[in-house]
């Protein structure tokens, strides 16, 4: 009977070590989180994790950017961290997990639809129409995929000062998106109002949520956001991933 009393405690005293150094692990990890807080005022602290390199931490800035930092919190680190072994990036991987969000919860009243096919694919582009790679988008990666919705967010960047009120006016017109369309594939500007009800200002501040800054910015039904001009063969690749 004594025997199994030293047992029992010396059982509970593993169990008791173990929540410990859990408790612990979480702590360092929260006071870490409290320290980057204060050393980077502005900047939301969304997470920190561990990381297969010891003593290095990932911290995700603002849901979506990744650098590193030491135990301390002393030294931010900012690249790739590769997994040397399985040839790969661990922070790509990592961004990539990020950068996805629910294409079912997409307020898609903001949008214009092109509708090619039968439609059963979807894809939604955050657009700018005075973006070069934008009009690169429209006519190279676009061009010939069918079976495929397309849904428009009109995203205005500051550094055009005319692409507000082009978009603006591209909402404005009765088909929206054959004034897209003669805008960005054959350079042809539609003249009208600007001044209807549109959704340019939602869209900026729907972007800013989802972690877009630049265009175009394509999110697939998957929930993968992707950026930039890429080629047609990765765009049917990503239309076709569940």
């Amino acid at each position: 009977m004594k025997m199994k009393s030293i047992t029992q405690v010396l059982i509970a005293a593993g169990f008791l070590a173990l929540t410990a150094c859990s408790a612990s692990a979480d702590n360092s990890i929260s006071q870490l989180k409290q320290k980057l807080a204060k050393q980077l005022p502005g900047r939301e602290i969304t997470s920190i994790n561990t990381t297969p390199m010891k003593g290095i931490y990932e911290v995700v800035i603002a849901k979506r950017q990744i650098v590193y930092t030491d135990a301390k919190g002393e030294y931010i680190l900012a690249g790739d961290m590769i997994d040397l072994a399985k040839k790969s990036s661990l922070t790509e991987q990592r961004a990539a997990e990020l950068q996805k969000t629910d294409f079912s919860k997409l307020p898609l009243e903001q949008a214009f639809k092109e509708v090619r096919g039968d439609g059963s694919r979807v894809l939604a582009v955050f657009s700018d129409p005075d973006c070069p790679y934008c009009k690169r988008l429209e006519r190279e990666s676009l061009n010939g995929i069918t079976n495929v919705t397309i849904y428009t967010f009109l995203m205005p960047l500051s550094i055009h000062p005319d692409a507000e009120r082009k978009s603006k006016v591209i909402w404005c017109a009765a088909d929206k998106q054959a004034a897209w369309s003669n805008l960005m594939l054959k350079d042809q500007m539609l003249e009208g109002k600007s001044d209807c009800e549109n959704p340019v200002e939602k869209n900026m501040k729907l972007a800013e949520t989802l972690g877009i800054s630049g265009t175009p910015a394509l999110i697939f039904k998957s929930g993968q956001i992707v950026s930039g001009a890429i080629p047609k063969e990765q765009i049917e690749q990503l239309l076709a991933a569940k």
